[in-house]
């Protein structure tokens, strides 16, 4: 679930206690009234909010966290209960495990909210299951005991039953308790971004036409399209009213569970379509966890290689190293650094679309004259970096030297004009260790960054190593010719 929002409108200050200790009363008293208008005839109620909405209210206000107001919300209750009906002490107990659940939601909620400070992450709603679970069956436990000698019913049967309640209830308001937020912008949806919430009305109206027990599930393919649509809040409204229309319908008899549906379809016709709509939801989800991941590998595929000459980024080359850790691991790995020489007078004289080209042109040209001997990656700029798997520091140097062979005699086409391009090069070899192969690759970088220094003060057009072997041609500029 998502972090909490902050909204316009503020119905709850700290430094108002007032007028906190009023708004608690007046939403208390209200959503006790909601539950009340749904309780059956001799019989608790089949849908009771008032549990859920406050544990969201003082869960997201964690000022509120005070005894005071805790105990306002329970006389709130014993009011109603004192004016409307006749339960006298039961209703002390009743009440009391009401204001059980909300308590431990409350402060479950509160304790997720402060681990997600400690390491920032979304309330996973699997924990969120969890604590709804848990407070429901502590708030049955006292519930089933207060209402034992309301309607005779035994004490295991009231305690499924308020449980089930408690539990359906927390699981459909919380989300949307937690997500809700005051909208920043007027709303506006095209036709075709209602098509979710059509569907979500359609499957209903067929779970009422068709009936039978499977008729519940005919609404999960269209509220995990929604899900896939809209954002956090939103979704979690919509299952809260898609929930709530459903549990009124089945207590009304218009979804009727138990029999023939009101067609006269045969009872397996109803499982059937069940089963077959929960069958399609792990699909529909599948179908978007694979989009989310396509997506993912494309994001990661530009952060790990350059998009211009095609080869690592210097990220790339560090998640290459440790991912294809068995290659270079305990191996003899020669680490060229490479700098193209004047290049910024091609920029100068030919424009950065020439520069563009002759880096692409230049990486290709590096990889095709290391082959399969190891790797290439962009460090930034006109610098390359090479890793590359060699017998020992001598045919490091001979596979340098062909790289940089290789530049020299490449003619390099740009419209009209050829250009001839040089590069310099820095070495360094050592042996790698599989359980340092990072570190090991840091050192040979900075020690081969030295040696290109000593290359371009050389002269340029040349490798270097720490062997102190120089092979150089004659410096040159960057030539061009028709």
């Amino acid at each position: 679930m998502r972090s909490f929002f902050l909204t316009p409108f503020r119905p709850f200050q700290e430094e108002k206690p007032l007028n906190n200790a009023a708004v608690i009363f007046i939403l208390t008293t209200l959503f006790y009234f909601l539950g009340a208008m749904m309780r059956l005839v001799e019989e608790l109620s089949l849908f009771w909010p008032l549990n859920a909405v406050m544990a969201g209210v003082f869960a997201r206000y964690a000022f509120l966290h005070r005894w005071q107001y805790y105990l306002i919300s329970y006389i709130a209750m014993l009011a109603y209960d004192a004016i409307t009906t006749s339960w006298g002490t039961a209703s002390l107990i009743i009440n009391f495990s009401n204001m059980v659940f909300i308590i431990t939601m409350a402060h479950l909620i509160t304790w997720e909210r402060s681990q997600m400070i400690k390491a920032p992450e979304p309330i996973n709603a699997l924990r969120l299951f969890g604590y709804c679970m848990f407070a429901a069956l502590l708030c049955a436990f006292f519930g089933a005991i207060g209402s034992v000698g309301i309607n005779g019913q035994g004490f295991l049967l009231l305690l499924a039953d308020w449980f089930s309640e408690q539990f359906s209830t927390g699981v459909l308001i919380l989300p949307c308790m937690l997500t809700m937020s005051w909208p920043r912008e007027p709303l506006q949806f095209k036709a075709r971004q209602l098509l979710p919430i059509g569907a979500v009305m359609v499957s209903v109206l067929a779970s009422v036409v068709i009936g039978g027990a499977g008729s519940l599930a005919f609404p999960l393919p269209a509220l995990i399209w929604c899900a896939v649509r809209y954002p956090l809040p939103l979704t979690s409204l919509v299952t809260l009213l898609t929930g709530g229309v459903e549990i009124m319908l089945v207590a009304n008899g218009a979804i009727n569970i138990f029999l023939g549906s009101p067609m006269e379809m045969p009872h397996m016709f109803s499982a059937r379509m069940g089963i077959a709509t929960m069958a399609i939801c792990p699909v529909i989800v599948s179908v978007s966890v694979e989009k989310i991941n396509r997506l993912i590998r494309q994001v990661s595929l530009r952060a790990d290689f350059d998009f211009l000459t095609r080869v690592y980024s210097r990220s790339g080359l560090y998640e290459a190293l440790n991912n294809d850790d068995k290659r270079f691991a305990d191996k003899h790995v020669t680490v060229m650094l490479m700098d193209i020489d004047y290049f910024k007078s091609v920029n100068d004289n030919y424009g950065h679309e020439c520069g563009d080209r002759v880096l692409a042109a230049f990486a290709r040209k590096v990889q095709d004259a290391l082959g399969e001997r190891g790797i290439v990656a962009r460090m930034g700029g006109e610098e390359f970096v090479v890793v590359a798997i060699t017998a020992d520091p001598d045919d490091g140097f001979t596979l340098a030297e062909n790289v940089r062979h290789s530049i020299e005699n490449y003619p390099f086409k740009w419209r009209q004009q050829t250009l001839h391009l040089t590069v310099s090069i820095g070495l360094s070899s050592g042996r790698t260790e599989a359980w340092a192969l990072t570190e090991m690759f840091n050192e040979l970088l900075a020690e081969a960054d030295e040696n290109l220094y000593r290359s371009k003060k050389q002269g340029r057009n040349c490798t270097t190593s720490s062997k102190d072997i120089v092979f150089a041609d004659a410096p040159s500029q960057v030539s061009s010719g028709q």
